[in-house]
């Protein structure tokens, strides 16, 4: 019979099966650790997964059991039930999962002066009589002394029961004239700042009132099911009536889902927090507001609206104070977003006097230069190699991923949390492109060399096995291919050219730069030194290069507590000169030499000479 495919997403998970498989025997041949207690026979009930697509077998009667008719309307499935009647791509809910993908929550330790745009104040009322009727609102208002100030009818709705419930004392959040909440006496304002990434999610818990980081969460952007990357969305979004709702309402829901979270590890409640901030990229910031994104994937390839958006939380139905109000930062161009601004603002790269270099890795990648109060910046189409798709055996940042390749006269890998390999991400690939190239067994194009020891053929291809069979998690050799090389060489190749394009706009040359800052989830975990042995960046000092992890989640938080940083923010997206790679003369060689698995020297000729 012939093999079809199943793709699991988020792990990023994709096995060749025969017809007539279940997709629980797909997971475990994927190495996708699926809950499954009761060994597939149907009763535990644990397996539940979401069909996003493709052909699959009917409901079995353990199904018609287990499943609420709202739950099949949905798509869940058994997977030890289901059979996958051709390709097929199945979503993972977090709870039938037995391990969570390592999430990159920490980045930059910087402050700001306390200014948020939400405060507290104390009221304690005089209650009604029958020689004082006035009405609640009315009551409240004279006692702040502020008649002008707006109280939204979601407010309304609970303002007589809260006030008799804590006996006419009350803790409002203020933001300018609105009040957000009332809150119990001496309970704290909270806020939430989101970072929406493409791949993942990470949530914050700040106190307003103090600005200390109460509680993280980490979560897959369930987006991912429609797409890994931001032009697939797009597509998805364009091409389905209900795409962009469908989109904006599953990142709504795994947002509550983080709130529920969050408070919970702090014992408060959700109505706690008072303000939002999000910051993604412009794809994100689009579909999270509900706004088209059919322009972003058509040439000139311009947002809806570039400027600071604030809307009511609950017009998107976040659940959280009646009133809370959402920030989404300025987005810079298409696709350099609000997130980017974010990592910006929390390196200080908006105000530094030194040459500095800012490169956000991940499906995309934003990158900025600072030089001498000038600032550029451009976007590369990086793809979703680094995060382990489109590679064999290539599988996102979970537990099992080899992360580390090192070779001697073995080769020797390290996996997270020191379980059997079943796969390899995006730090891995990366490491093991750069050793092979090292100990020779791959050219500088990325082909590899015939007779080296390490270099197998099968099937008239040629591989390297990192691990055999006998060594892995799920009995099957993990192994990179000439296609798996192509994709690093792919995703590598663009950043490179667009840090030289941005070094020749600037008229400096990369010797000239003071420092080189990498953030992002993979920009956490690569190494360096593997980075620049394959040429993704420029060849300087070891000592040059700070990786900051998360930043754009420490931008987020700085954002939320800080009515100077949003004007920052602001001033940082209208200085910003936004150079378009696409149209760039230089970018299509600059691209085929990043190709190239070397230490690249900077372009010392002409071309680079016209911008000095």
């Amino acid at each position: 019979m012939p093999d079809i495919s199943v793709e699991f997403q988020p792990p990023g998970r994709r096995v060749e099966i025969q017809i007539g498989a279940t997709l629980l025997e797909a997971a475990r041949r994927a190495g996708v650790n699926l809950l499954a207690t009761c060994g597939g026979q149907g009763t535990c009930h644990a397996c539940r997964v979401r069909i996003a697509s493709g052909a699959v077998s009917a409901l079995t009667p353990e199904e018609q059991t287990a499943l609420t008719p709202a739950e099949q309307e949905a798509g869940l499935r058994l997977a030890c039930q289901c059979i996958a009647r051709g390709d097929v791509r199945v979503e993972l809910p977090p709870e039938s999962l037995s391990a969570p993908q390592r999430l990159s929550l920490e980045g930059l330790d910087t402050q700001v002066t306390l200014d948020p745009p939400v405060r507290p104040l104390e009221v304690n009322l005089e209650p009604p009589s029958l020689s004082d009727p006035r009405s609640d609102a009315t009551r409240l208002l004279a006692a702040i002394q502020a008649s002008d100030a707006h109280l939204s009818r979601r407010l309304l709705t609970s303002l007589s029961e809260h006030l008799r419930r804590q006996a006419w004392k009350a803790r409002l959040a203020v933001r300018g004239r609105e009040i957000i909440a009332l809150l119990p006496p001496t309970n704290p304002l909270l806020g939430l700042a989101v970072d929406l990434g493409t791949t993942k999610l990470a949530a914050y818990l700040v106190n307003l009132e103090n600005g200390t980081t109460l509680a993280r969460a980490g979560e897959m952007n369930p987006q991912i099911v429609y797409g890994e990357d931001v032009i697939s969305r797009i597509h998805y979004a364009n091409t389905h009536p209900d795409g962009r709702e469908k989109m904006q309402s599953c990142v709504v829901e795994a947002l509550n889902q983080m709130v529920k979270e969050l408070v919970t590890q702090v014992h408060v409640r959700a109505e706690n927090i008072v303000e939002v901030v999000v910051v993604g990229n412009t794809a994100m910031h689009h579909l999270l507001a509900g706004l088209p994104v059919k322009q972003l994937g058509e040439s000139p390839y311009v947002p809806a609206v570039s400027d600071a958006l604030e809307f009511p939380a609950a017009e998107i139905g976040l659940e959280i104070a009646p009133a809370a109000c959402i920030y989404l930062p300025p987005n810079i161009a298409g696709y350099v977003g609000a997130d980017h601004v974010a990592m910006a603002l929390a390196a200080e790269v908006h105000r530094t006097h030194r040459t500095v270099l800012a490169v956000d890795i991940g499906t995309n990648t934003e990158i900025s230069l600072a030089v001498n109060g000038r600032l550029f910046t451009c976007s590369c189409a990086s793809g979703p190699a680094f995060e382990g798709a489109h590679i064999t055996d290539g599988m996102r940042a979970a537990p099992g991923a080899i992360e580390k390749v090192s070779i001697g006269e073995t080769i020797r890998v390290t996996t997270i949390e020191n379980l059997p390999p079943v796969g390899i991400c995006g730090s891995g690939v990366l490491d093991a492109v750069a050793e092979l190239t090292r100990v020779g067994a791959l050219d500088r194009r990325g082909n590899f060399k015939t007779g080296h020891p390490l270099v197998q053929s099968r099937a008239g291809k040629h591989q390297v096995v990192l691990i055999p069979a006998e060594a892995s998690g799920h009995g099957r050799p993990i192994t990179l291919s000439r296609a798996d090389i192509h994709e690093i060489q792919l995703a590598k190749g663009a950043i490179r050219a667009g840090l030289e394009i941005l070094l020749s706009e600037a008229g400096i040359r990369a010797d000239e730069l003071d420092e080189i800052l990498v953030a992002g989830a993979f920009g956490t975990y690569l190494d360096l030194e593997s980075a620049l042995r394959v040429g993704m960046f420029p060849p300087v000092p070891l000592q040059k290069f700070r990786q900051i992890g998360n930043a754009a989640g420490t931008g987020a938080r700085q954002l939320l507590l800080s009515r100077k940083r949003r004007q920052e923010a602001d001033d940082f997206a209208r200085r910003t000169c936004y150079v378009e790679l696409t149209r760039h003369k230089q970018f299509l060689p600059l691209f085929t030499r990043g190709m190239m698995l070397e230490p690249m020297q900077p372009d010392t000729g002409p071309n680079a000479a016209a911008h000095n």
